[in-house]
């Protein structure tokens, strides 16, 4: 398992136009939106950050690393106490990236590269550049899409969408959410596809493992976790989760510690 590398603390304001830094956060911190003119990787070596956009919400455990272009406004919440690292990317090489905020995974050697990026004080001469043309290296693989919770415009869906974030384990099915948001199924059902890429179905596992994995990074049971998140049996939410995260719950919370 590896160690965490321990950064002194952080200024309550994250730094946006630096090259970057790393410091432990609180649960529950929240960097309210804004936006700068660097490309931005943050990195949770520990716990777990959301980063949102009007594009919607990538969730971002240790194995993964968000990525923001510059100019895209967002904002980010941290969850369980998160040792958290960031990595400004100038925007010669922002073109090497995804043009729309991102997640992407995170490969050991990626991981050393960020760690290595955001602990040392000093460089040798160019040492520094080399080490961020790896990180972009090691980001060649297209962004990931399995944590990525698209927000709709449409008021109907976003009536649903709102009732399933304020309870996540809700258990109404579609046509029951629709009475209540005055749609009916076939046209929510359309809408999600044609408005979010996903079924309803879909939509709502990944709501859910977002919300799982904030509950497992604050040291709930894999059961427990299971049913307060909607899911009628452990078993049913370690395939969704391993789908997803890549990795089953368990693996995930021992990770963490």
């Amino acid at each position: 398992m590896p160690e965490f590398r321990q950064p002194p603390p952080v200024p309550s304001a994250l730094p946006v136009t630096t090259s970057g830094g790393g410091g432990w956060l609180p649960h529950g911190h929240h960097v309210d939106p804004h936006s700068h003119p660097l490309g931005q990787l943050v990195y949770a070596a520990a716990g777990a950050l959301a980063t949102t956009t009007e594009r919607g919400t990538w969730i971002a455990p240790a194995n993964r690393v968000t990525w923001t272009p510059p100019g895209f406004a967002h904002s980010h919440r941290f969850y369980g106490r998160t040792n958290v690292r960031l990595v400004a990317v100038p925007v010669g090489l922002c073109g090497e990236l995804a043009a729309h905020p991102s997640v992407y995974a995170v490969s050991p050697l990626l991981r050393e590269a960020l760690l290595a990026l955001t602990d040392r004080r000093a460089f040798r001469p160019g040492a520094r550049e080399r080490l961020l043309a790896v990180v972009i290296d090691e980001l060649a693989e297209p962004p990931e899409q399995s944590l990525h919770l698209p927000e709709p415009r449409d008021g109907r869906l976003r009536a649903v969408t709102d009732m399933l974030h304020a309870d996540p384990g809700r258990s109404a099915t579609l046509a029951q959410l629709g009475r209540t948001a005055g749609a009916s199924e076939r046209t929510l059902s359309r809408l999600f596809h044609t408005e979010l890429g996903m079924s309803f179905h879909r939509w709502r596992t990944i709501l859910r493992v977002h919300h799982a994995l904030v509950h497992l990074t604050n040291g709930r049971s894999v059961t427990e976790t299971a049913m307060d998140c909607g899911w009628s049996n452990p078993s049913s939410f370690i395939d969704a989760f391993t789908e997803l995260v890549g990795q089953t719950p368990g693996r995930y919370q021992a990770g963490l510690r």
